[in-house]
């Protein structure tokens, strides 16, 4: 079976079109969503409805959680809060309570357990981040021990790639930009990305392809990247005022270099909490 892992699609209908179309192309039997179906940008009912349509398997993240207010803006950046409040005046009831309904975690038989934040945490889990060494570890053990058996976990919430292994107590990290062999007494943490808001110079959507090896014996994840119209997508974003206007008068591609080099110099987070604010 092949399952078509996603996460952080962020009400960016473009983005989710395109990656659906690329997960039919793929021959993706099952779709499974990792959260923040909502937040940031303008069309969360058509996401809603996209996923819906698709059957995709879904859990909770954080903004989908604000948005039904099951959990407070509390330490939320400027611009999120911004897009919640947007969001939370025009998402109709029943969206509202196909939200409110989703898991926080989720399995697909013995094969996958899925997670927004991480694993190893019961209470407030689609906030934590995966993004230490440590957090990895304590999610790789706390899956070793899932009553489902599976040995894969996947989780979003940073919106960045990773292919992480765990076995015999070591941690490792494999290149998201080949396919991956899954072996036998190894657990494996997978990060599909985001397919609407991305924070690197990565500007596709990106997805995991998750080969279970029903019928050949040989389990694989490889990660697909997806093109779609950027432009239209945030112009709207823009439009309705979510986007601080002040960044309309820098090109994108001169946006992403800035945003690159100040990532790479760890200023990033800093400077776009004052740029938000």
């Amino acid at each position: 079976m092949r399952i078509g892992i996603l996460s952080d699609i962020h009400a960016n209908r473009e983005a989710l079109e395109a990656t659906l179309a690329d997960m039919r192309a793929a021959g993706v039997e099952r779709i499974v969503c990792l959260g923040d179906v909502v937040g940031y940008n303008t069309d969360p009912s058509p996401c809603i409805a996209l996923l819906r349509e698709a059957g995709a398997v879904c859990v909770a993240g954080n903004h989908d959680r604000a948005v039904t207010r099951q959990i407070p803006t509390d330490g939320f950046s400027v611009r999120a809060i911004r897009a919640i409040a947007w969001t939370r005046k025009r998402l109709p009831p029943e969206d509202v309570a196909w939200l409110s309904a989703l898991p926080l975690k989720t399995s697909v038989g013995d094969q996958l357990v899925a997670v927004h934040g991480a694993l190893h945490v019961d209470r407030g889990c689609e906030l934590v981040r995966l993004n230490s060494e440590d957090r990895l570890r304590r999610t790789a053990q706390a899956l070793l021990a899932h009553p489902s058996g599976a040995r894969v976990c996947a989780y979003g919430h940073t919106h960045r790639l990773g292919i992480h292994e765990y076995r015999n107590g070591e941690l490792w990290e494999h290149d998201p930009g080949t396919e991956v062999v899954l072996r036998g007494g190894s657990c494996y943490l997978l990060n599909p990305g985001t397919v609407g808001e991305p924070r690197t110079e990565e500007r596709r959507a990106t997805y995991i392809l998750f080969d279970t090896g029903q019928g050949t014996g040989k389990r694989t994840v490889a990660v697909r990247r997806v093109a779609y119209d950027e432009q239209a997508a945030f112009g709207k974003t823009r439009e309705a005022g979510i986007e601080p206007r002040r960044l309309l008068s820098i090109p994108a591609p001169v946006r992403s270099a800035l945003q690159g080099g100040l990532r790479r110099v760890g200023l990033y987070e800093m400077v776009r909490r004052v740029i938000n604010s």
